[in-house]
């Protein structure tokens, strides 16, 4: 890249970046892109870009390969009910093993790039409130849980302090029960709790397909409340368009939900008007970040 290139794209960043100054970005962070230590240590890099130039970004991660991992090195059976892992008191401790583990490493790549991250759990403080899975087959499901309410004091706080909140999908219920918990689920309730700028969605695939077929850039609610209604989106991404739609509807800005496996996709999503993949706002307007995007890329 020559240097006029460079400069161009550093050029092109500068309104999102006194657009976005100051404001919450919770990221979900996982599949493909947590599994390769290079995309992980790319992310980290990135995360730390984006609080050093003024964005107070939340971090919320899964990690559902390295648990996968554990229990077959440990000879744990593995069984799952509508794609959610059963989970036994064993499991859990397994889970919270691995979660740990990932929520540490993660911790120590943003801190080399000189920001401060710092690792929570539902349990710290009991920010995060869980309830059991609910459901046909949540008597089955054992420690699996849901959000029931969420304390944003602590992350707040942390943020407050220039502090970069890295948090694992884990809740606690009213009797001290630990749950394990959906990461987008958890995300998506953490940016309304703060009602967050932006809640990033970094998946496997590059985003929401429209009637077309072709990648949908930007989706208001009504767009995406159609395309469930009429069943256009099917598969694993149906969930997460929902919780898209949900967050919009509550306060979130935008959602955004990006393939993950894109070397800096968090930066291209935030910095640049092509972006990598869908993003998801109210029918509210105007938003000019979002729909400049729409008529760069229409």
């Amino acid at each position: 890249m020559s240097a006029h290139t460079k400069a161009r794209v550093l050029a092109e960043a500068l309104p999102y970046i006194r657009a976005f100054h100051g404001k919450t970005l919770v990221i979900r962070f996982g599949g493909h892109a947590m599994a390769d230590p290079a995309l992980r240590e790319g992310f980290a890099r990135d995360v730390a870009l984006l609080q050093l130039v003024g964005m107070r970004p939340v971090v919320v991660h899964g990690g559902g390969w390295r648990v996968d991992e554990l229990t077959a090195r440990m000879g744990i059976p593995t069984e799952r009910r509508n794609g959610v892992r059963v989970t036994d008191e064993r499991t859990l401790t397994v889970i919270e093993m691995a979660l740990s583990e990932l929520n540490q490493e993660l911790v120590g790549l943003i801190n080399r790039h000189r920001a401060k991250a710092i690792g929570l759990d539902g349990q710290d403080g009991a920010f995060i409130r869980a309830r059991p899975l609910a459901g046909a087959d949540a008597g089955a499901m054992g420690f699996v849980g849901e959000v029931d309410a969420i304390d944003p004091s602590l992350i707040t706080l942390m943020l407050s302090r220039q502090f970069i909140p890295v948090v694992m999908p884990i809740g606690v219920g009213r009797d001290g029960t630990a749950y394990h918990i959906n990461s987008d689920h958890l995300a998506g309730q953490i940016a309304r709790a703060l009602t967050a700028e932006k809640l990033v969605l970094m998946t496997n695939i590059d985003g929401v397909h429209g009637r077309d077929g072709k990648l949908a850039y930007v989706l208001t609610a009504s767009d995406a409340q159609a395309l469930l209604r009429d069943d256009v989106v099917q598969g694993g991404m149906r969930p997460r368009l929902t919780a898209a739609l949900d967050a919009v509807r509550e306060g979130v800005r935008s959602v955004h939900i990006i393939d993950g496996g894109v070397p800096s996709a968090l930066l291209l999503e935030v910095l640049t008007a092509e972006g990598v993949g869908t993003a998801v706002r109210s029918d509210d307007g105007p938003h000019f970040f979002e729909d400049s995007r729409a008529y760069l890329m229409g």
